[in-house]
């Protein structure tokens, strides 16, 4: 009644109070939406965060059957186009998954044979390395003018000290049950790889069956997107990873490293591991030539050389441009799932960080409230090209 009174009495000043009121109800409207939208979106990051650390601690204490079983899933994307090469030989499904199979554990067997084999031929050669080491110390404080005297004796009980003999038997009966451990999961992975090949050539059929053509379809776009980006990233990091190895084993056999081929074959497994796998492979490499050359500079330096060359020319030039951003992850984004992931699942984990950080993003890609998770683990490349698409060609002109 007093705001009609006023709106009677005094038009003018009735209408800067309407103005006023209107004003003050809109803002304070919009001031409860903001607030709503806000709490809105800051308890789906903490349900988001919530249901990262809950998933984290399930992958964790699941990793004796989950790692097994990605494995083998990652292995069935690879195995897959072989199988295909089979059946289109006229060579049952049964058959040729046994087949391809094979040859992958064929591989994966003289592989370890060789790294086994090498690896026990060093741990017998310790002696020496242990009278090199003891050489590499004497040059070193001779070099620095060191009274090295009481030092010497020091580095000479070091070894005794430590128990490194005990320890070597030690590291011997745990690889021992390791290798065991190693076998069980070797069996659940082949397991899993077979059922997983045979399933494949009907999975599409149980998707239309199973979901609603308005769901079916995107579930399909999803696992198709993720069959080619992994296929693609694992064929490539593969081959750059064979190239590397073989470049770096004939490389340091040149220069007559002792065990070449097999600091060749520890540049390729360890390739597979970003960023940081090829700094390690180098690094032990470097070691070994310093304890074999010294003390002399020329070989240690070549040697030295080699692993930097292959790390800055393969890993920094070649490899960016053949894979280019077909990932689209972000450089931080691989630095921290390498992290997380090799936490999660150990050195397994460092190996299928990228592949399993790729499916991550490509399944928040196509589910809309998890699309911001697919923006930060991007590269600003692959961002700014999905940009330029979505404004069209004459808008990016």
């Amino acid at each position: 009644m007093l705001f009609e009174k006023e709106i009677y009495f005094c038009p003018g000043y009735a209408g800067i109070i309407l103005t006023k009121r209107l004003q003050y109800a809109i803002l304070r409207g919009m001031k409860d939406k903001f607030r709503s939208f806000n709490s809105g979106r800051a308890n789906f990051f903490l349900v988001a965060f919530i249901a990262l650390v809950l998933g984290g601690a399930v992958l964790k204490v699941t990793a004796p059957i989950v790692l097994p079983f990605t494995i083998a899933l990652l292995l069935a994307f690879v195995i897959e186009p072989m199988v295909i090469f089979f059946l289109k030989r006229k060579i049952p499904r049964g058959v040729s998954i046994s087949l391809a199979i094979l040859i992958i554990v064929a591989g994966l067997y003289l592989l370890g044979m060789v790294l086994f084999s090498s690896a026990r031929t060093i741990i017998s050669m310790y002696p020496r390395y242990e009278r090199r080491l003891t050489e590499i110390y004497i040059g070193v404080a001779e070099f620095f003018d060191l009274s090295y005297d009481a030092h010497l004796s020091f580095m000479e009980n070091l070894w005794a000290q430590l128990g490194f003999r005990t320890r070597v038997r030690n590291m011997t009966f745990t690889f021992s049950n390791s290798f065991i451990g190693f076998l069980k999961d070797a069996f659940l992975v082949v397991l899993f790889l077979v059922f997983m090949l045979y399933e494949a050539a009907f999975a599409k059929e149980k998707i239309d069956q199973a979901f609603e053509d308005k769901y079916s379809g995107p579930i399909k776009k999803i696992s198709d997107d993720i069959v080619l980006q992994i296929i693609r990233y694992l064929s490539t990091k593969f081959l750059i990873s064979l190239v590397t190895g073989i470049v770096v084993g004939v490389a340091l056999h040149l220069v007559g490293l002792e065990f070449a081929l097999v600091w060749g074959l520890i540049q390729f497994v360890l390739n597979f591991i970003p960023n940081i796998g090829s700094i390690a492979a180098g690094l032990g490499a470097g070691i070994f030539g310093l304890l074999q050359f010294w003390p002399e500079p020329g070989p240690i330096i070549a040697v030295a050389l080699i692993m930097l060359a292959s790390n800055m020319v393969i890993g920094n030039i070649l490899e960016p441009k053949i894979m280019g951003d077909n990932l689209g992850l972000s450089p931080l984004a691989v630095l921290v799932s390498l992290l997380i992931w090799g936490w999660l699942w150990g050195f397994a984990g460092m190996i299928l960080a990228v592949p399993m950080t790729v499916i991550v993003k490509i399944i928040c890609e196509n589910i809309p409230v998890l699309e911001p998770f697919s923006i930060i683990l991007g590269s600003h490349r692959a961002i700014m090209a999905a940009k330029t698409s979505e404004e069209g060609p004459e808008e990016a002109i």
